[in-house]
């Protein structure tokens, strides 16, 4: 739904409030009116119910709302008397239409200063989950996301295994579109294995479910993305239940806030140029000079000397990530990621014969990559160059160009976009040019050779951008023995930042425990 139909739907239920409440509104000493003004109306239930004044702000944040709109229907009956647990069930199976009979068909009593403390502990037990779930969903959504990296296209920054957090706050965090859907859950629910959130995937915008999307907004944030930056976002292209099975051009329905959360870095910002020559990235003709931190790698045939060659033995030896494979009956293997340091070591061992970069040919088109058009012989190694757009900027459009821009301007800035004959119409007008209405960029993985990024969907665009990892509090290496699972000196440790990271992992721990201890001092000594 556009803004001004979500607005018309709010003034709706207000009105659909104001007739199920307005003589409780009464009973509790306020006049009539008052349940029928919108925000206002809210201020005044939470005096009725005995609530802050701040529960209103809650009850419009998506996702949160749901929760909250339970509360205070159940808080409402509870208000006006009604406390058996026969009460709560009809307030919320009725979705708080039972405050409908309550204000027409019974006589109840405004309870002025009922206590809020639950009279019984399963009550109390429910009242601090429920609460618990909310400032979580806050947090989670608008502040601080827990991230788990599930692949290997930014190892060695990166490792499968980290649990990260990410920040939504330095590039501003965005407001979910989905809004109706469970709390802190992606996808689809665990282990049920179903959709998280109500959506028809098939019927595009046209379905009913679909239209109680909410626009794109996005509270401002401090800090614009860099380059080189690691971020994480919406996979633009599609959101998959197998990622094997990728098809960039098709038109996935699936909200934006919904589809697969990706982390890469960002090697080309809004206005670059980018190029890749042998694998390496050229922005504005430069090559791009990496942080400290990161470590580009590459795939590699090695032919050993004897049969004795062990790979994992070489993989840990070196510190070689990935998998690793025999492709011949030479014995030869094929290294997925090698990066430049471990290939130094790995090409002088005296079991190796010869190491040979797997790398394709300039020129050399590989169908999979972006544009998939037949006109651009890119590949994998050799790509661009290629305008990232910025908002505000107008590029001339042509048949030739048209691939390169065509998802951006149809698909993510919501135009349609038709060629007849050599003429491009864009909103039904002829179009030579086009100015763009946001910025996007182009994520890879340092792992290039073994990375599904920019190079097979094309451009990100900011509404995708989900937030900036900052801190990986866990690490777990699942070919780990004991122990040694968890990679301890990975532990608490910054994302981001120059020379070898430092973990913070003990410092906490001796605050952690120093808070325990002064909280139990104090306990005793006030006791």
């Amino acid at each position: 739904m556009t803004l001004t139909q979500w607005l018309l739907f709010i003034l709706i239920i207000q009105v659909i409030h104001g007739l199920g409440t307005w003589k409780l509104y009464q009973k509790a000493g306020r006049q009539a009116w008052e349940a029928f003004v919108p925000v206002y109306n809210g201020v005044i239930l939470m005096k009725i119910i005995n609530r802050p004044w701040w529960w209103v702000i809650l009850m419009f944040l998506p996702v949160v709302n749901l929760i909250m709109f339970i509360v205070v229907w159940v808080e409402t009956a509870r208000s006006f008397g009604k406390n058996q647990p026969i009460d709560t069930f009809l307030a919320i199976i009725t979705f708080g239409f039972y405050n409908y009979y309550l204000n027409y068909f019974t006589n109840v009593v405004h309870i002025k200063d009922r206590s809020l403390h639950p009279k019984s502990s399963s009550g109390e037990w429910a009242s601090s989950i429920l609460f618990a779930i909310v400032a979580a969903t806050i947090v989670h959504t608008y502040f601080i996301q827990p991230f788990t990296i599930p692949s290997s296209s930014l190892e060695k920054s990166l490792l499968v295994g980290d649990f990260l957090f990410v920040s939504k706050f330095h590039y501003g965090a965005r407001v979910p579109m989905t809004t109706v859907g469970a709390p802190m859950v992606h996808d689809t629910i665990p282990k049920l294995n179903i959709k998280s959130y109500l959506f028809d995937d098939h019927k595009g915008s046209d379905s009913w479910m679909n239209k109680l999307q909410l626009p794109y907004l996005r509270i401002p944030g401090f800090q614009k993305i860099k380059r080189n930056d690691i971020v994480v976002f919406n996979q633009p292209a599609d959101t998959l239940l197998d990622m094997n099975n990728f098809h960039p051009d098709r038109n996935y329905y699936k909200p934006i806030d919904k589809k697969t959360n990706l982390v890469k870095r960002c090697v080309a910002i809004p206005g670059d140029s980018l190029e890749v020559r042998a694998g390496y990235v050229y922005i504005n003709g430069k090559k791009n000079e990496l942080p400290d931190r990161a470590h580009l790698q590459f795939s590699y045939f090695v032919q050993p000397k004897t049969n004795q060659f062990d790979p994992m033995f070489m993989a840990n030896r070196y510190d070689i990530t990935d998998r690793f494979y025999i492709i011949n009956n030479q014995n030869t293997y094929f290294f997925s990621a090698i990066s430049d340091e471990a290939l130094e070591k790995f090409k002088n061992n005296p079991n190796v014969v010869s190491i040979r970069l797997n790398i394709q040919e300039k020129g050399e088109r590989d169908p999979s990559i972006f544009p998939h058009n037949p006109q651009y012989n890119w590949n994998n190694d050799f790509f661009g160059p290629m305008y990232i757009p910025e908002a505000g900027k107008t590029i001339d459009i042509n048949l030739k160009v048209l691939p390169l821009y065509k998802r951006a301007i149809s698909e993510y800035e919501g135009n349609t976009l038709e060629v007849k004959g050599d003429q491009i119409y864009i909103n039904g007008k002829v179009a030579t040019s086009y100015t763009f209405k946001q910025d996007y960029y182009w994520m890879m993985g340092d792992n290039r050779h073994n990375s599904l990024d920019a190079r097979a969907w094309g451009l990100v665009p900011f509404t995708h951008v989900v937030g900036k990892p900052v801190f990986i509090w866990m690490s777990w290496n699942s070919f780990g023995q004991g122990f040694n699972k968890i990679r301890w000196e990975r532990m608490f440790t910054t994302v981001h930042g120059s020379g070898k990271a430092t973990s913070y992992f003990i410092p906490f721990l001796v605050v952690l425990f120093g808070f325990i201890g002064f909280n139990k001092w104090r306990a005793r000594k006030n006791s």
